[in-house]
């Protein structure tokens, strides 16, 4: 197995059918992993009857409550690594991220040698569609401080939508990564950086979403923030990249491996 597209949801019922649908169209060799949060709006319901339709490719894990960005794809990607998947991609529900990006992404590593390829929307030839001022401005504010903290050289260092080889995943201590917005979307990136490994930026156009609520919030500002800060800090005063390099053997931080036909069954 080769290819995981991990999608953590909360309240995506507009969104979700078409997502998929949107990814199944490029091949059968995707598989998805969707993460819902105990989604009220029947999320979850929706991604089990579509499991009939795409056996062994759709894969659902609920959580109770609304457990944040962060720890949802931490979960995916232990579930990715248990089940050997080679490229682990993140993504969001809501056709920000546009799905005929993804083989982008995956040449990006499979071909052009990268061990994580970021889906960026301020290298050349991205973009943004449909964002209002004072996101864009939070966005790339967020991005130059980040920069400017951390000297990672990461031009969209909050981006979302990535590309990651299975190697990237079972060298970093996810269990030592513990922001959840913006942080931990930067933190993964930082580590990644810190221990090696070879990034590269796939020029996408980020469109706001249609359907559905935004989960950005003030909370989420607030530890981007500090959580870059706590990042430099770490670097220059402590051992970081000792701190998040995983020392077990591959797979072993992860989930137990499971059947997945098993999973499928149990999960309708």
């Amino acid at each position: 197995m080769e290819k995981l597209v991990v999608i953590p949801t909360y309240n995506e019922k507009e969104n979700i059918s078409n997502i998929l649908h949107a990814i199944f169209n490029l091949g059968d060799d995707f598989h998805i992993l969707v993460i819902d949060d105990g989604s009220p709006d029947g999320t979850a319901g929706i991604v089990k009857g579509l499991q009939a339709k795409f056996p062994g490719q759709l894969f659902i894990e609920e959580r109770k409550g609304k457990l944040g960005l962060g720890t949802a794809y931490i979960h995916g990607f232990k579930w990715a690594i248990a089940n050997d998947y080679s490229f682990i991609f993140e993504m969001d529900a809501d056709f920000s991220h546009n799905p005929n990006d993804l083989p982008r992404l995956y040449d990006a590593c499979k071909k052009g040698g990268a061990d994580l390829a970021i889906g960026s929307r301020y290298v050349k030839g991205g973009g943004l569609v449909n964002w209002p001022a004072n996101r864009i401005a939070l966005s790339k504010g967020g991005s130059l401080y980040t920069r400017m903290i951390t000297w990672m050289p990461v031009k969209d260092p909050t981006a979302g939508f990535m590309c990651y080889t299975k190697e990237v995943l079972e060298t970093i201590n996810l269990d030592q990564i513990h922001f959840t917005g913006y942080a931990f979307q930067i933190e993964m990136k930082f580590a990644a950086w810190k221990l090696g490994f070879k990034i590269k930026e796939v020029p996408i156009i980020f469109q706001d979403r249609t359907y559905g609520t935004s989960k950005m919030n003030k909370g989420i500002v607030k530890e981007g923030i500090l959580g870059v800060l706590k990042l430099r800090w770490f670097s220059l005063f402590t051992n970081y990249r000792k701190r998040v390099k995983n020392t077990d053997l591959p797979g072993t931080s992860a989930v137990e491996p499971v059947q997945q036909n098993s999973m499928l069954a149990e999960s309708k």
